[in-house]
């Protein structure tokens, strides 16, 4: 399933059929580790320690090269000849999130579980489940047999009927609404969100803004619903016009937070859901001359990488997003070693802990803040 290579320009038509032929069976392999890092523009060994989770490389070259490796559909050398042995497993990740810092550690986790019990991984983009639909097909005429499905992949029921029909194994990442996966590794989103909210009630604040995750995700439902419970449990009233959409992107992000911090009684906390749109949001308020978090409180979900990189540091849920596709890899082996017999098998469900982590995006309503109120608010 690599992409195809331009055949080098320098090859003119008048060149030895010998290295005609050489340049064509080079056109036609499969991508090499060193195509990985020529794409990543860095060593092969700095390649290789990224695929084997070593920890030595720094975290912008590491993001290089999972872009390289997702873009070439690499996999390394002992896989494939493992495959033409017949004798591995072969799982495709499919993935589909706007957010990089996400993405990082989606696919490392995957890699870092695969690589560990020597299973040929395919890392394989779709811009949206009508596109899907093509990829799998494909995937399943190359032998592929686990499917990792994130949202919204999860979410679509013809994608999952698509895989099963085929006798496939699908294992999705979060919460999702299409029923008929072999399994799904999750956290509780609704609990994670409500307990945030209430982390940032317990601070003093009662106009608590919320910016809403992707419409069609089941976890943006979900997280909204946590904010709400908690805010109606505190005995807060929910102001509609202190919630915006975003869409997991840091630009919708940045959309929603200037909706939110323009509003005429603005809010003093910002719960976004995801660290993209908290980051977006601190963004914005540093643009209006909003001191975070003594103007502000910006606290944002998932503890990616971006969330400790920027300044103030972001207090954030921790999704173990790099241990939930690590534990989708491993469920998907346990899956296939034991067809037939868990051909009717309940699909398995695994729930894994999250943390509220605090850093620096936080803290009680300032006494600038407190002059926006509204006239006869507490």
């Amino acid at each position: 399933m690599a992409n195809p290579m331009t055949i080098p320009s320098t090859l003119k038509a008048d060149a030895p059929a010998t290295s005609r032929k050489r340049a064509a069976r080079r056109s036609n392999a499969a991508p090499t580790i060193t195509d990985v890092a020529r794409e990543a523009q860095c060593s092969p060994m700095t390649v290789s320690r990224v695929i084997n989770g070593e920890e030595n490389v720094r975290e912008d070259t590491k993001q290089k090269v999972l872009g390289a490796i997702a873009k070439l559909n690499y996999v390394p050398n002992r896989a494939a000849r493992s495959l033409a042995a017949g004798s591995q497993l072969r799982i495709a990740l499919l993935f589909d999130n706007p957010s990089a810092s996400y993405l990082s550690e989606f696919l490392m986790g995957a890699l870092e579980e695969a690589s560990r019990r020597d299973i040929y991984l395919v890392v394989q983009a779709c811009e949206n489940t009508a596109e899907a639909q093509g990829v799998i097909r494909k995937l399943i005429d190359g032998g592929i047999e686990g499917y990792i499905l994130p949202p919204p992949l999860c979410d679509d029921q013809s994608v999952l009927d698509l895989i099963r029909s085929s006798g496939g194994i699908a294992v999705a990442v979060g919460p999702g609404r299409a029923s008929g996966s072999h399994g799904a590794v999750l956290i509780d989103e609704f609990q994670a969100a409500y307990d945030m909210t209430r982390h940032i009630i317990s601070l003093g604040h009662e106009r608590i803004g919320f910016i809403i995750g992707h419409p069609d995700q089941v976890a943006s439902g979900q997280r909204l619903d946590g904010y709400r419970a908690a805010m109606t449990d505190a005995g807060l009233t929910i102001n509609e016009g202190l919630i915006a959409q975003g869409q997991f992107t840091y630009r919708s992000g940045m959309v929603a937070a200037e909706k939110l911090l323009s509003a005429k009684h603005p809010p003093t906390a910002i719960f976004a859901s995801n660290d993209d749109m908290a980051a977006a949001t601190v963004a914005m308020a540093h643009r209006r001359h909003l001191d975070v978090p003594n103007d502000v409180t910006v606290c944002g979900f998932d503890d990616t990488e971006l969330a400790s990189s920027i300044w103030p540091e972001l207090t954030t849920i921790r999704q173990p997003i790099r241990e939930m596709t690590a534990e989708a890899v491993a469920m998907i082996a346990r899956v296939h070693k034991n067809k037939p017999r868990t051909a009717r098998a309940k699909a398995e469900q695994l729930t894994l802990a999250y943390q509220l982590i605090r850093r620096n995006s936080d803290a009680g309503p300032s006494l600038a803040s407190s002059f926006s109120k509204p006239p006869g608010s507490p």
